[in-house]
């Protein structure tokens, strides 16, 4: 299928499509002009201590989520949105939800929260002192009160799609909206593993119709998306697939390649993704052998296969 070919531009630019910035995000937020663009959406580093980041203080990472926060506001047009997805910071095997400290941040530039968006997925590291993690958040903050908000190219299929109202002046009329139903703000869409289809050496890639999602109902055709933490490239991916422009800063080099590669994929029309569309994978309705519990197998007891010694492979990790 033919895709437009943009030039992948380092700086920003008012005439360009697609930017990749080499360098802090700072730098090219502040290279760009009040109130230019319709979306902000990224997923910032955790504070974790993943390879690309720097562990700071609690405290220290707020003021510098702050000052980056504070220049997307700036460039943000009124009608505009703020997407933050999130996880949770860990400290001494105690969690502390992102999205709750930094929600002051956003409140106090002035923005008002439209959502608080789960992202659910089923899999990660198993935790052996509490319940696995198994979803991360996404808040979602406007300028004003008049923002873009298009919800029908995000439908999704109607559960009962034949419901019929029962009452009233239009009983017996069909009480669904023929393009689907409003996603709500509890997203299942899977997260990138070792056998997701877009899966690269970064350790903490999102998946593209995660932000396809976001890019769809919060802005137009041709409107600016920026991302901060560009990561590999998934929201400049997302953007331009639906006629938007992206820019996004990068300062690890080997992910600048890496997101100038699966953009330029995205452009000649040969970067696979999960589709939108595609339904979350059922290994049960798939007949994957592997939903088969092997104390259920004839001649083997449950009692018999809890005392084996597990293996290096089935050993839980603690995270």
């Amino acid at each position: 299928m033919f895709k437009q070919k943009y030039r992948i531009a380092d700086t920003f630019g008012g005439s360009e499509h697609v930017v990749v910035y080499p360098g802090d995000c700072l730098e090219l937020l502040c290279s760009i002009p009040s109130e230019s663009v319709q979306l902000v959406v990224t997923s910032p580093p955790y504070n974790i201590g993943k390879e690309y980041e720097k562990r700071l203080d609690l405290n220290r990472y707020l003021q510098q989520q702050e000052r980056v926060i504070a220049e997307c506001v700036r460039v943000l047009s009124p009608r505009g949105s703020i997407c933050w997805q999130v996880g949770n910071y860990v400290s001494r095997g105690s969690i502390i939800p992102l999205d709750s400290v930094l929600y002051p941040i956003f409140s106090g530039l002035g923005l008002k929260m439209r959502n608080r968006i789960i992202w659910h997925f089923e899999h990660g590291l198993h935790c052996s002192r509490r319940f696995s993690g198994r979803y991360e958040t996404i808040v979602w903050f406007t300028k004003s009160t008049e923002y873009v908000f298009n919800v029908d190219p995000v439908r999704v299929p109607q559960k009962y799609p034949g419901k019929k109202h029962f009452k009233g002046p239009n009983a017996g009329q069909y009480s669904c909206n023929p393009l689907g139903k409003n996603p709500g703000d509890l997203w299942v869409i899977p997260n990138v593993k070792s056998n997701h289809i877009e899966k690269t050496e970064h350790p903490c890639q999102f998946p593209v119709e995660l932000i396809e999602r976001l890019v769809l109902s919060m802005t137009n055709e041709g409107d600016w998306v920026v991302d901060p933490f560009l990561g590999t490239g998934t929201s400049i991916i997302a953007s331009i697939r639906h006629k938007r422009r992206g820019a996004g800063a990068e300062t690890v080099s080997k992910y600048v390649r890496l997101a100038r590669k699966r953009i330029e994929r995205e452009m000649r029309g040969t970067l696979k993704t999960r589709p939108m569309t595609r339904p979350v994978y059922d290994p049960v309705l798939s007949g994957n052998s592997l939903t088969t519990a092997p104390w259920t197998k004839k001649g083997t007891s449950a009692q018999m296969v809890l005392l084996e010694k597990p293996t290096r492979k089935q050993r839980y990790r603690a995270r």
